[in-house]
């Protein structure tokens, strides 16, 4: 058994780092009049992602005049220039090539870049008008046979820009031994001014633009231009290839598939406004959406990426397909509707579902990681005190007022779908599953039971579908933050009631925002959270190690583990 880690709430602060660690920014010899030019010209930064061993998606938005403004509409058509080249400095550039954009896709640049070789790291840039943009450097995936050593990945979610600034990015960025991002959900909000902010007062560190709830597609323009032009964002964009799925705020709040909870008849119709988020989504991430970088091939975003044979990542789609969520119970009911379990309600939709059933297949790579917007482990609340459940629910949006046992938001409203991938699993006597998850702003470890009901974690028998761990938020409110507690005290007392309930929950944080570090070799998986050491609204917040627990191969079982991994990628 590994010894304990020290108590959360003792740890020391370590202070910002440097912000020189990353190796991005401008080229060799550049003044301060390119500089300034450039940072008008590339206003909203570099980015990759969805890294394949021969190619990778690189993006940029360029401003040709000032009338073209994101959201606008308005301005030229241009031909922007890109290279990719083996070094910093450009001497040896391997492709180039140019790329025509305009009103019409709010001056966005998104290229999917081939003929690389696998394993490597790149450098890439975007010309206009003799203006260079900033220098990102970005590493394609390992080659179909390969077995590299390690994989290693920065986990985050839920960056809500009026709660806070994007210190976790900060932190991500100054480290050097990582090989991309996992980004699962809620880049951005859909909120306006004074909704939805720091603490429980709501206040606004960063006023979302535009001052609005976002609705139309020059809203949605508007605010991804908001969050890429924050600077720790830029930084870990230009350094790292990202892998990036959507939850629910990058449309609105609580969304299905033909409605959402944060949509009313005065908006429009649902249909069209998350056709204009989806296009605004499309624009300005560097993802494939029906597996190409084009825009008009469609908006499917769940999608599986291989990195040799260590490991593969689907990242799910759980709220384009979904099924309307259950009704919370009312008062005095002491359960939800039993239409959670109903067999025709679906989380995934049938097409995606048979997709990670194949994903999931053991004939794939050995680590099989899901990138899942929504918990999938069950959790029962059945003890909790009632007068924790509203803050819980501000939270999380885990409990209803009485307290009944789910979240019907997440898989637990959806049980049937979530019992075919664990009755999969075991029938087919699959290892090897990693659910690795965002959302709820706090972090978990959890075991994944086949029977909850029987389970116990000190049973040496016990059976699992795999694990699930859980990343905290980059800035959205959690319960320490609802509550105003600065103790943790109260947090403290919901967290071990939970576990009670929960045998399989191993780690629960609910005080903490942070990032995680996941890193998978053959012979286990592990995960490190680190968390903030000072507040969200302080731009210089620290960063220190919280936890750690890993999964042995071929166990789909937890084990802490007493210090975070070190070394390089």
């Amino acid at each position: 058994m590994s010894t304990p880690v020290l108590p959360r709430r003792t740890v020391l602060a370590t202070g910002a780092t440097a912000a020189g660690a990353a190796a991005v920014g401008l080229p060799h010899g550049a003044t301060a009049a390119s500089e300034r030019r450039r940072d008008t010209v590339f206003a909203h930064g570099v980015a990759s992602g969805d890294p394949r061993p021969r190619s990778v998606v690189i993006w940029t938005r360029v401003t040709p005049t000032a009338q073209a403004s994101p959201g606008s509409g308005r301005g030229p058509r241009v031909q922007v220039l890109w290279e990719v080249a083996t070094d910093r400095a450009f001497a040896n550039v391997v492709r180039r090539g140019s790329f025509a954009t305009g009103p019409g896709r709010d001056h966005t640049v998104k290229v999917d870049v081939t003929g690389l070789k696998p394993a490597r790291w790149y450098h890439y840039r975007f010309t206009w008008d003799g203006v260079h943009s900033q220098v990102g450097r970005t590493r394609t995936a390992p080659g179909r046979r390969a077995r590299p050593g390690n994989l290693r990945f920065g986990v985050v979610s839920c960056a809500n820009l009026q709660a806070g600034w994007f210190s976790v990015y900060r932190h991500l960025a100054d480290r050097d031994d990582l090989h991309g991002v996992l980004h699962l959900g809620d880049y951005l909000y859909e909120y306006a001014p004074g909704q939805y902010g720091y603490g429980k007062d709501d206040e606004d560190v960063r006023p979302h633009d535009p001052p609005r709830e976002m609705v139309s597609l020059s809203d949605y323009r508007r605010r991804h231009a908001q969050y890429k032009t924050d600077p720790d964002a830029q930084r870990l964009h230009a350094k790292y290839p990202w892998i990036i799925t959507w939850d629910d705020h990058e449309v609105t709040n609580d969304q299905w598939r033909d409605g959402a909870e944060n949509h009313d008849a005065s908006e429009g119709s649902y249909r069209r406004r998350r056709a204009r988020a989806h296009r605004a989504f499309d624009e300005w991430m560097p993802v494939r959406m029906d597996g190409t970088a084009d825009l008009r091939d469609g908006t499917r975003l769940f999608r599986r990426l291989a990195f040799g044979r260590l490991a593969e990542i689907s990242m799910l789609d759980l709220r384009t397909y979904r099924d309307k969520q259950v009704e919370q119970a009312a008062p005095p009911a002491p359960e939800p509707d039993g239409e959670v379990s109903d067999p025709d309600r679906t989380i995934t939709g049938a097409p995606q579902r048979r997709w990670l059933l194949g994903a999931l297949s053991r004939k794939r790579a050995q680590w099989k990681v899901v990138g899942n917007p929504v918990m999938i482990a069950p959790v029962d609340f059945g003890d909790l005190p009632d007068e924790a459940t509203g803050q819980v629910n501000d939270v999380t949006g885990l409990l209803p007022e009485d307290g009944a046992p789910y979240n019907t938001d997440q898989w637990d409203g959806y049980t049937a779908d979530r019992d075919r991938v664990f009755g999969y699993i075991r029938d087919d006597g699959i290892t090897d599953v990693l659910f690795v998850t965002g959302d709820i702003h706090s972090g978990w470890a959890c075991e994944l039971p086949l029977d909850a009901g029987t389970y116990a974690y000190e049973d040496p028998d016990r059976q699992t579908a795999g694990v699930e761990l859980v990343c905290s938020s980059v800035t959205s409110n959690n319960l320490k933050d609802i509550t105003g507690d600065p103790s943790g005290a109260t947090s403290e007392g919901i967290e071990e009631s939970i576990k009670a309930n929960n045998r399989h929950v191993r780690y629960l944080n609910f005080d903490d925002h942070g990032f995680s570090v996941l890193d998978l070799t053959a012979e286990r998986a592990q995960m490190d959270w680190f968390i903030l050491t000072g507040e969200r609204n302080d731009p210089a917040a620290g960063i220190a190690w919280e936890t750690s627990y890993r999964s042995l191969a071929g166990s789909n079982r937890l084990e802490q583990v007493d210090e975070p991994l070190g070394g390089g990628a």
